[in-house]
Order: structure tokens, then sequence, then C-alpha cells
């Protein structure tokens, strides 16, 4: 039951607005189940680590002390020696515990949202990689145009060679850059299944929008976990200092045990109690180092803290920087839509009237359908960088 809650609270945290949560293959998802159910588990013996075991013993002992006999003897003992006062110690025990706790597993949490942010980065680099073949398609089918037209020129004397190795040259550059995107698609869907099990051809590409610098800030995983960090080392300082102030044990026993023979009528009982207490303080030479480099660790921490939120801003401001750059590209390619859908039916009505070839009118076609797919591949390129904001928070939708 523990496990199956565990994995349903796991479940529940909204990745991408509930989108490809269980993208991952069975194994991975398993692997962050039991990594989770262990950090529970570690935690939750942290947390009564400092209450001490009730020793069970029982001995039996055979004497030849006595001549002409073998005197034979057993003792059974429950005992204790329980601290119940540690200057706080017990205290900040348990609270080191709940941070360790919470540390662990946002930690954990983490690494599978970025486990399955480089699964659905794949999928977007595939339909990004789709379209850059069919651009790159037609380009080549321009380039075969565009060296046919050159070389009836250079044919006729109206060209100069020079032109025409340019052309030729463009083609073949552009053909094994092609080659290169086919060899980039097998690489991609080779990595996308050592991630998931799922086919990639059927899965739906999430739409991320923009999420706010505050939300940003206010559920990064990163700097919840180092928060977390900073308070596990605080209660650990404070534990380390009581460990070296007063405390006070109880300790209790019961004993039933044979008694010896020859003790008969001494009036020793074999049933008794054994009980008490203890007042201790250690003194060390090296409290006073171990305390200061608890509390250096601490500050260390803390510091980390500060450092990981001057980060988490940078962060949000390049992917912010990046976003407005690709959206000027996209209103580029916009404008040079329209300019080469003009081009188009101004060629094609030259075309028409004998003016220009069916060539002329088929390179405008292609250039068209071009300028439509560098939008298209920017808008995936505008996802890739919102991806690297939302692997990185919690419950943001």
């Amino acid at each position: 039951m523990k496990r199956l809650f565990l994995l349903c609270s796991l479940v529940a945290i909204p990745l991408f607005g509930d989108v490809l949560k269980d993208i991952l293959s069975t194994n991975k998802t398993l692997m962050f189940e039991y990594e989770l159910e262990r950090n529970e588990l570690e935690s939750d013996k942290l947390s009564k680590s400092w209450i001490n075991p009730v020793i069970l013993r029982y001995s039996q002992n055979h004497s030849t002390q006595f001549p002409g006999q073998t005197i034979k003897t057993g003792s059974y003992t429950v005992s204790i020696d329980q601290p119940i006062f540690r200057s706080g110690g017990i205290y900040y025990a348990i609270k080191y515990a709940d941070a360790f706790r919470s540390a662990n597993r946002t930690d954990i949490i983490l690494k599978r949202r970025q486990m399955i942010g480089d699964a659905v980065s794949i999928l977007f680099q595939l339909r990004k990689n789709a379209l850059q073949q069919k651009k790159l398609t037609l380009q080549i089918a321009n380039d075969k145009i565009d060296i046919y037209q050159k070389r009836d020129s250079y044919n006729a004397g109206l060209l100069d060679s020079s032109f025409l190795d340019q052309a030729i040259l463009k083609k073949s550059q552009d053909e094994a850059s092609l080659l290169e995107l086919k060899l980039n698609l097998l690489e991609l869907k080779q990595n996308f299944s050592l991630l998931s099990d799922k086919d990639p051809a059927t899965l739906k590409l999430p739409k991320l929008k923009l999420i706010s610098k505050e939300s940003y800030r206010a559920h990064n995983l990163e700097l919840k976990r180092d928060a977390m960090i900073a308070e596990e080392l605080e209660y650990q300082e404070n534990m380390t200092i009581a460990k070296y102030l007063p405390s006070i044990s109880l300790q209790g026993q019961y004993t039933d045990g044979d008694l010896n023979p020859l003790w008969g009528g001494s009036g020793i009982k074999e049933r008794y109690y054994n009980y008490g207490f203890t007042i201790s303080m250690p003194l060390d030479i090296n409290s006073f180092t171990d305390i200061e480099s608890n509390k250096v660790a601490k500050l260390r921490a803390k510091t980390q803290v500060l450092d990981r939120k001057e980060t988490v801003d940078e962060e949000y401001a390049w992917v912010q920087n990046s976003l407005n750059i690709l959206e000027r590209k996209i209103a580029l390619a916009k404008k040079d839509e329209k300019v080469y859908s003009s081009l188009y039916h101004l060629t094609k009505n030259l075309a028409q009237a004998g003016e220009k070839t069916s060539l002329d009118v088929a390179v405008m076609r292609n250039s068209l359908k071009i300028r439509k797919l560098d939008q298209k591949i920017y808008e995936i390129d505008k996802q890739i960088q919102l991806l690297k904001l939302y692997i990185r928070v919690e419950n943001v939708l």
C-alpha cells in the first residue's frame, strides 16, 4: 500500500500539464518509484535513530569450581539505556530527518522531470528533423533547377563557368546536409528508445507556454532542494552542538536467572529489577572544531541558496531573450512569406503569358514553402527553450 501511495503521489505531480507524464519506460518509472520508497524508509529510520534498542539476552553458565559437581545456571535479562534529554539534540534529530527526506525527495523528482524533459526534447527534435528534411528537399529541388538554368546559360556562352560550379557545389552541400539529418534521425530514435518504450510517432507534442518569473522561482525544484539542504545542515549543526552538552539517560534492567544452589539460603531473589539514570557530558578536544566545521557547511549551503536564486533569475532571462529572438525570426519569415507569395503569383501570371517558364514558377513555389517551414521550425525551437524551464519546476501548469 505504501508503494502504491508513493507511485500515485509521484504521478499526481503535474508534468507539463500532465502531458506525456507516462512517457518514460516501465523500468525507468519503477526505478524512480523504488528510489522514492527507499528515501521514505531511510528517512523514517533516521527520524527514529535517537531511540536505542531494547536488549534481550539469555546466558547459560556451567561451573566446575566445586569438587565433584558441575553447577549449571541460566539467566534471562531485558535491558534498556535510553536518552530522554540531549539539550535539544533529540528535537533537532527529528527535524533533520524531515529536512533530509524533503531534500532527497525533491532531488529525485527533479531527476525524473529532467529525464522526462530529455524524452520530450527528443520528440521536439524528431519533429524539427522532419521539417528540416522537407526544407532541404525543397532546396535541393531548387538547386537542380538552378543548375539546369545555369548550364543552359553556360552552353550559350552567357555565363561564366564559376557560377555553374557554385550551383553544383550548393546542391552537393545540401544533399550532404540531408544525409546528415537522416543520420541524426536514427540517433534521435535510438536515444528516445533508451528512455521510453513508447512509439514516438503516436505521441502528441505538448504545447508549452511561458510561465511567469514569480512562478518559476517559487516552484523551482533546484532552489527548493538547495533550501532544504541548507535547513538540513542547520539542524545538523544544532545536533552537533547538543552532542557536547549535558544529556540524561534512563537505564532499566529486568533479570530472571537461576541461583547458584550453594546460595540457597541467602535470600537472594531470582527475579529482580535494576534501574537508574545517568547525567553525562563529554569533554572532547575536537568539539570546537567539529562545531565550527558544521557551521561552515551550513553557511556554505545558505550561500548556495543565494547563488541558486541568481542562477534561476539568469535562466529565466536567458530563455526569455531566446524567445524574443525566435519571435523576431518568425516575424522575418512571415515577411518573407508575403514577399514570396507575391512573387509566386506574379511569376505564375508571367508564365501563363509566356514570359517565364514553369521552372521559374517551381522555384518561387518551393521558396514560399521553405519560408513557411522555417516558421514551424522556429516554433519548435521556442518549445525546446520553454522546456528548459518546465523541467525545473513543480506544480506549474
